[in-house]
């Protein structure tokens, strides 16, 4: 995951929650906070961070801000737009894999939001963050 310059957290809407799978990934990048290289950056700074949310209930806008703010909290950075997502009819029966074509919408906004994910991942890799020297 640290060898890649932009992380995709993929997550379905459960009972409006980020999926448990999602959960235990954003979980496991706790340790970040007690790794630090010599400008006391923690390993995912630099990286981007962004989320792919389906499901066909409501809830995107908060499994994203769940997910944001875990991204964040470690040091990934969020790119303008910074989430991707398709909800179907509350209650309904149909999965986003089920449908007959991609939504217009998602057509529109997903090769943007990658637009602005490769652009910032760039940025980032050419000019990180400075973080600071130890003892500042």
């Amino acid at each position: 995951m640290l060898a890649a310059d932009i992380l995709v957290i993929g997550s379905p809407i459960w009972l409006g929650q980020p999926s448990s799978i999602a959960k235990r990934v954003l979980e496991r990048m706790d340790a970040f906070l007690g790794e630090r290289d010599e400008r006391q950056r923690m390993p995912s700074y630099g990286k981007v961070g962004m989320a792919a949310i389906v499901g066909n209930e409501d809830g995107a806008h908060h499994v994203s801000a769940e997910i944001f703010q875990a991204l964040s909290e470690v040091g990934f950075t969020i790119p303008s737009g910074g989430a991707t997502y398709w909800v179907g009819e509350a209650m309904g029966s149909i999965n986003y894999m089920d449908l007959p074509s991609t939504p217009k919408a998602l057509t529109q906004w997903t090769p943007m939001l990658a637009s602005n994910a490769a652009h910032l991942a760039a940025l980032l890799k050419h000019s990180n963050y400075p973080g600071r020297k130890a003892g500042q």
